[in-house]
């Protein structure tokens, strides 16, 4: 903020370095700004994720109730919530009925009944009736067999002439995410566990969750939607409602399917008590929960003013006390420049007019926040994570070994010869420290598996419902993944529209363009909100995606994995995060449009004021977004050096860097994972003028016993990642090639029947040309040659 010297003169000379230093405050950003109250969970609260309409989808609202009430008064006269259970049932099964007839237009117009009951907003006053009868409603239709009827027509839908008929519409018609509106509000709200729910909802809420798996042709439903996604994609049905395609596929893997962060941490814990491993040393989600912030790396502008600062002091410091008024009348100091004086001279005439140098140090440099007692025993001082250690142990050993000896052994267990500190050392970090991972046993496993194919026996595979998933989307995987990231970068806010991407915005944009300067800032928020919503839904998709794979088998998890990154995946999350981030966290949403709140109350006139959204400290959405992002960027990266060099080689750590900025402990934790595995190839001068990040990732990050990262150990050629890169690919193959292909097995290992009984009693089919000459054969080959049978016999 620039001030000139008239402003300046009007300004009390006491108040000019509070005045000033104000300023500063604003001006240097988010240093001082507090940590953002944001709690990561699997989904955001349930009044949050029933706003899945576009604001443009208002009309559908009264055209559902519409169909509702001419299908409803049909039956009965009085209102529905006037009707006793018995009579609801009924309706809800008439509805159903009518989802069987054969002309389209009769069964949109059903389904929008449906809907309709689903959404139930008529004759209720507040959002809270209106979830009540959301619920009641729901699991009456739940009961009555809607959803897998549901299941059934979208399938038709899917793969009827509609599909080829509208890819030449001029306008995409919204009627066709109805199907899919009635599925998302199923499938979200029966996960909401009530307490007082009646013990009839909780039978169907179990009974639902387990068909819902294996549901249509033996195959879970997310199989299906992962179909719609390609077909989108491809071209082929660019009329799919793709966020709400993507919506449901997200909660019904979340929900249904896999399970969320807390059931992924139990079968983690369940995982390793069956393989005989020590429990988990900590949970990483309540860890991260209760770490706190760090003030984000000061910008070269502020790292320049400290230094100015620091020189001041150095020449203030040497006046004595006894001359602070003389020096109070001429400022010695004082620049001719006009441009330093509106800077720098008000701090200079406020800290020597009222306080002394300490006091004035201890402005510049901020105390810590004091935290109270209670958050004092919740954070010691020292690292928040247990130490582990993996393969440490053997390095460790084959140094020491090294050094005292002279030779290599290649065990961990022999430790004669060492010193005696040596083997306190070794016995601390095996029995205190040391850390199995399930993906080393399964690795170990599959090892033994490819050695002895005939020996090892058959493997018993656990059909859960990741392998079930896996077993399923394994044929199209790799079209899977790139369609998913086709459609990220649609919908990333730095991607510029081009003439061959995907058309994301066919559900969002209507049928007449606005015409108005409110209508289109309305549009204009509408198509942000429905790219932020797309984007959540397939950061979410991915991340539960990688999670369970790799705790159900280490190669399911690297399969998707390196399927990600030849897809691009990498540059792809880099471009979304450089971007302005702040801007993006504290995205601004029209919540007065957001369901149900629109249908309830009567809706102000809009006005820009208005259009400027809520005054929210942060968007939930958004923030969920990115920290999703980071996690699967960290997945893809994690102990893999050809990954780490492509993140150096795209240029991540000032985008990284960046992403600082947000006070958000679990957002910076994983940002900086990313910057640390980077560092060491950054060289020492970006460590030098670093030095306040390298102090974070200190602080917060978890550290191994032989860990390099801080400075730049390079001899193992981590560039040279083309071998590494093959031979995971080759493991990965042969693992899929030995549980999945069953069909190009090797025959050489197939078991050989040597019992003579049981070849002799097999059926064979002869072709039927041999069974018309049978006589002629026997004749010839039989009856005519001579047989010794003393030779055969013996």
């Amino acid at each position: 903020v620039a001030i000139n010297n008239k402003q300046r003169a009007m300004i009390p000379n006491k108040s000019r370095g509070e005045f000033t230093r104000n300023l500063r405050k604003d001006s240097e950003g988010f240093s001082e700004s507090p940590d953002l109250e944001f709690d990561y969970a699997d989904t955001d609260k349930w009044a949050a994720e029933l706003s899945l309409y576009s604001y443009t989808e208002g009309p559908e609202f009264a055209l559902n109730r519409k169909c509702f009430e001419e299908e409803f008064r049909e039956h009965s006269e009085k209102k529905w919530t006037e009707l006793d259970a018995a009579q609801h049932r009924a309706h809800a099964m008439q509805l159903l009925d009518g989802l069987e007839v054969i002309a389209r237009e009769k069964r949109l117009k059903v389904s929008r009944a449906i809907l309709y009951m689903a959404q139930t907003f008529a004759e209720c006053t507040c959002e809270a009736e209106v979830q009540h009868w959301m619920r009641y409603n729901i699991f009456l239709l739940l009961d009555v067999g809607t959803f897998s009827a549901l299941v059934e027509l979208l399938n038709m839908e899917i793969n009827s002439a509609a599909c080829s008929s509208a890819v030449r519409k001029p306008a995409i018609s919204l009627a066709d995410s109805v199907l899919l509106n009635i599925m998302y509000l199923m499938v979200e709200t029966i996960q909401q566990d009530d307490p007082a729910d009646k013990p009839e909802w909780r039978v169907i809420r179990e009974t639902f969750r387990s068909e819902l798996s294996p549901l249509f042709n033996n195959e879970p439903i997310s199989v299906m939607l992962f179909g719609m996604v390609t077909k989108f994609c491809s071209g082929h049905a660019p009329h799919f409602p793709m966020k709400k395609v993507l919506l449901l596929l997200w909660k019904s893997i979340l929900q249904f399917t896999l399970g969320g962060f807390e059931q992924l941490q139990s079968l983690k814990v369940q995982r390793r008590q069956q393989l005989g491993l020590p429990p988990l040393p900590e949970d990483s989600i309540r860890v991260v929960r209760s770490m706190r912030a760090a003030s984000p790396p000061a910008s070269a502008t502020d790292l320049i003013e400290q230094q100015q600062k620091r020189a001041r002091r150095e020449h203030k410091a040497l006046i004595k006390q006894d001359n602070l008024d003389a020096f109070n009348e001429k400022d010695p100091y004082k620049a001719d420049d006009t441009r330093e004086d509106e800077e720098d001279n008000d701090d200079n005439d406020n800290a020597i007019e009222t306080e002394t140098f300490p006091i004035e140090r201890d402005e510049v440099m901020p105390p810590p926040i004091p935290h109270p007692p209670s958050e004092r025993v919740s954070f010691p001082k020292g690292l928040p994570w247990a130490p582990k250690v993996e393969k440490d142990i053997e390095n460790f050993l084959e140094s020491s070994r090294s050094k005292f000896i002279g030779y290599t052994l290649g065990d961990t267990d022999t430790v004669v010869g060492l010193p005696r500190p040596i083997h306190e050392s070794i016995k601390t970090l095996k029995f205190q420290h040391k850390y199995v991972s399930i993906a080393e046993v399964q690795i170990t496993k599959e090892e033994e598996f490819q050695k002895t194919p005939l020996s090892g026996g058959e493997e018993e595979i656990e059909m859960c419902a990741t392998e079930l998933l896996y077993q399923g989307i394994l044929p199209s995987l790799p079209q899977y993944m790139i369609a998913l990231l086709k459609i990220l970068l649609a919908a990333a806010p730095t991607s510029k529209a081009k003439t061959d991407s995907i058309n994301i915005l066919a559900d969002v944009l209507p049928e007449e363009m606005r015409t108005t300067v409110l209508q289109s800032m309305k549009l204009g928020v509408d198509v942000n909100r429905h790219k932020e919503i797309i984007v959540k839904a397939i950061s979410a998709i991915l991340l539960l995606l990688l999670k369970h794979f790799k705790l159900n088998h280490i190669y399911q998890f690297e399969y998707m994995a390196q399927h990600l990154v030849f897809a691009n995946c990498i540059p792809l999350i880099l471009k979304f995060c450089n971007q302005n981030i702040m801007s993006y966290i504290t995205a601004k949403n029209i919540s007065v449009l957001d369901f149900p709140y629109c249908v309830v109350h009567e809706l102000p006139e809009l006005t820009a004021e208005s259009l400027a959204g809520d005054n929210n400290q942060f968007c939930w959405r958004n923030l969920f977004s990115c920290i999703n992002l980071l996690r699967i960027l960290n997945k893809l990266t994690k102990w893999k050096h050809s990954r780490t060099m492509m993140l150096v080689v795209f240029k991540s750590a000032p985008i990284l860097k960046r992403a600082l900025k947000v006070k958000q402990a679990m957002m910076q934790l994983y940002v900086l994972k990313l910057l640390k595995v980077q560092t060491k190839y950054l060289g020492r001068q970006w460590r030098k003028s670093n030095m306040k990040t390298m102090s974070a990732i200190y602080q917060k990050v978890r550290h191994r016993l032989n860990d390099d990262w801080a400075y730049g150990n390079l001899d193992a050629r981590p560039w040279d990642f083309q071998a590494e890169e093959c031979a995971l690919r080759a493991n990965i193959e042969r693992f899929n090639s030995r549980r999945y292909d069953k069909s190009h097995s090797n025959p050489e290992f197939v078991p050989v029947d040597n019992c003579l009984q049981s070849v002799l009693g097999q059926r064979v089919d002869l072709p039927e040309d041999f069974q018309m000459n049978y006589d002629l054969w026997l004749e010839r080959e039989v009856f005519s040659k001579p047989i010794s049978w003393e030779e055969l016999l013996q």
